[in-house]
């Protein structure tokens, strides 16, 4: 197993920074969850995407509107996991544990699973944000080269094209083959899965099978499958494009930086956790209101990474302490403009991964 250590000795960044948004909350006397900010952008987020349910299901649609709606519905649900699902998994949406607890298996409830996402997120992503090796998101693939130290091959020349196509279908590849493959083996990229109890084991097949009956055999039952099989089709389209590509834009983009260790190696690293955060992480679109309200605050991926119990809700707020930190301890801070600049530089910085390696 690989261990990938930090140098936490010298922390004054951190601290410092920590220090600053504490105040921030003290003093505007707010809580650090969520409020209801976010308790209405979840209530709109659900009841639209029950209403776009039933209506594919029980309006006369023509083809035309039964694919729009149905693509639609896929965003409207990346939508959910954003701001809903990513929030309670993280135990920012609310001080009740038991509503982050519940709201977290709002995952479940789009065909993934809480518990893997957390032990894969939470633990593995924020802990080793783009450390190659570590990072299941930027898992070595042999049609994806997303960092310098993974393996070239010939067809990674043509990857800023067809990696549009795995995005595509990263959602449908995500629930029914992914889970499947780290709950059977137990282990997420090279790192042993934390132990299930029954309970979760439990939760894992009976959300797959409720998935199986909400998402495939009543909508056959009631449209036929002809109707179903392009209406899902156009879901997992749209769904795994949005959830693909915003994820994407917080740390494989150009700037970023990114580093790789072995199987089985101790790698230390010379800067603190936090550092790395910073350095591997970029924001985009911070200015923008309706990117920041769709995305759950993702745009504000530094924040985020620095401090993921803190609801997004509050991140455009800490933005400016964290900009200011980051100047005044000579460190980088990644940002793109709008979120149109994010997606040239990610697609650049594919393109360039696809050259082949002089050395």
């Amino acid at each position: 197993m690989s261990k990938v250590t930090y140098n936490n000795s010298n922390n004054q960044f951190f601290q410092s920074l920590k220090n600053s948004v504490d105040n921030y909350f003290i003093s505007a006397k707010r809580k650090k969850t969520g409020n209801w900010n976010l308790y209405y952008k979840t209530i709109v987020l659900l009841t639209a995407a029950v209403a776009i349910y039933l209506s594919l299901l029980f309006l006369p649609l023509t083809a035309v509107w039964g694919i729009l709606l149905s693509s639609i519905f896929g965003i409207v649900l990346a939508s959910i996991g954003f701001n809903v699902m990513h929030d309670a998994c993280h135990g920012s949406y609310s001080e009740r544990k038991w509503l982050n607890e519940t709201l977290g298996y709002s995952l479940n409830a789009l065909g993934g699973n809480a518990f893997i996402w957390k032990f894969k997120h939470n633990i593995l992503h924020h802990t080793y944000t783009n450390v190659d090796g570590m990072d299941d998101d930027i898992a070595k693939s042999p049609l994806m080269r997303q960092c310098t130290s993974q393996k070239w091959v010939p067809a990674h020349r043509f990857q800023h094209f067809y990696v549009l196509f795995f995005y595509a279908i990263s959602s449908f590849a995500w629930i029914f083959l992914m889970d499947f493959n780290k709950y059977f083996r137990q282990k997420i990229h090279n790192t042993p899965l934390q132990k299930m109890d029954r309970k979760e084991h439990f939760i894992f097949w009976i959300s797959k099978v409720l998935y199986v009956f909400f998402y495939i055999v009543i909508p056959v039952i009631v449209v036929g499958w002809q109707a179903w099989a392009i209406g899902f089709i156009f879901l997992h389209i749209f769904m795994g494009l949005t959830l693909a590509i915003v994820f994407q834009l917080a740390h494989v983009v150009e700037h970023t930086e990114f580093e790789k260790v072995r199987a089985g190696e101790n790698m230390p690293l010379n800067l603190s956790w936090a550092e790395h955060e910073v350095r591997s992480t970029a924001d985009f679109a911070v200015n923008n209101k309706m990117v920041c309200w769709f995305t759950g605050g993702l745009n504000f991926q530094v924040e985020h990474h620095l401090f993921p119990k803190i609801s997004h809700i509050h991140y455009p707020a800490i933005n400016k302490i964290v900009k200011e930190k980051c100047r005044e301890f000579n460190l980088p801070y990644h940002s793109f403009p709008t979120a149109k600049a994010a997606i040239i530089s990610h697609f650049r910085l594919m393109k360039a991964l696809g050259k082949k390696p002089t050395v």
